[in-house]
């Protein structure tokens, strides 16, 4: 593949694309016990979104997943009313609190900061295939929202061979594999391809060299997303990734921009730049 597509030389020139904008479906917000983040508020996210070109990003809440999931969620969606052009929101759940997931589980559909529901399941130590887990997955299937779960090859809570498992039960429901499984490719592909519902995303998987390329080749662009963890990493280096591998110029709108697009228009939360 040519180093030269049009939209390498845009970026290379600008730094960043007019011509193709860039969903990040995978960021997080706020600070996170014992890690320094140089861009950890909402206003320099923010900066950071604007050098490289990423118009908007679909966040959950450190507080919401590792500390208290209604104040998290509330601070959450506090950023997406301040920022309604450049933030959405995954409701973070924390299966160890069961009965706080139920009761805020009412009414989540209504609330438009909120596009989906985000699984941590290796830092709950809790399966995703777990009872603790159906109320949310039940609840997403039936509203179109997608589930993005952290995804690791090998985890007993979360390895891709427990997505596909929960793909089975809810055929219909949106899950967003984030890390693309990380480490288990081959194992990650074939449950994407079985289950039309079902997507790589690419957060740090991106820096493996090769695997943007086995993802498209196998795959499908149609089935990849574009991730960074802002704040954790910078989305320059993760756009590059993208660029730099040897992929179409159609491949990588699919995987910045228009796959997530369709995501976001089908839960009724469609995306205008």
């Amino acid at each position: 593949m040519s180093q030269t597509t049009p939209l390498m030389h845009e970026f290379r020139r600008l730094g960043k694309s007019v011509s193709c904008p860039i969903i990040d479906m995978h960021g997080h917000f706020g600070p996170f016990n014992g890690i320094f983040f140089p861009h950890v508020t909402a206003e320099q996210m923010v900066g950071s979104m604007d050098r490289a070109g990423v118009r908007l990003i679909v966040c959950s809440s450190h507080e919401a997943l590792l500390v208290n999931s209604e104040t998290g969620n509330a601070r959450m969606a506090d950023v997406v009313r301040r920022f309604p052009d450049r933030f959405r929101a995954y409701w973070g759940v924390n299966p160890n609190e069961p009965d706080t997931v139920l009761r805020q589980l009412d009414g989540l559909a209504e609330r438009k900061e909120f596009v989906g529901v985000k699984f941590l399941s290796d830092y709950h130590r809790y399966p995703i295939t777990g009872d603790a887990y159906a109320p949310a997955l039940a609840y997403a299937q039936e509203h179109r929202m997608p589930v993005l779960m952290h995804t690791w090859g090998g985890s007993q809570f979360d390895g891709p061979k427990l997505v596909g498992e929960v793909a089975d039960r809810y055929p219909d429901l949106v899950i967003l594999m984030g890390h693309s499984g990380y480490g288990e490719w081959d194992m990650s592909i074939s449950v994407a391809k079985k289950h039309p519902n079902v997507y790589l995303e690419l957060t740090a998987a991106y820096a493996v060299n090769g695997v943007v390329e086995k993802f498209v080749n196998e795959a499908g662009s149609e089935k990849v997303l574009f991730g960074t963890d802002l704040p954790w990493f910078d989305p320059h280096y993760a756009a590059g990734c993208i660029l730099y591998a040897h992929i179409s110029d159609d491949d990588r709108h699919n995987i910045f921009h228009r796959n997530a697009e369709r995501i976001l228009a089908e839960c009724g939360n469609p995306v205008r730049f």
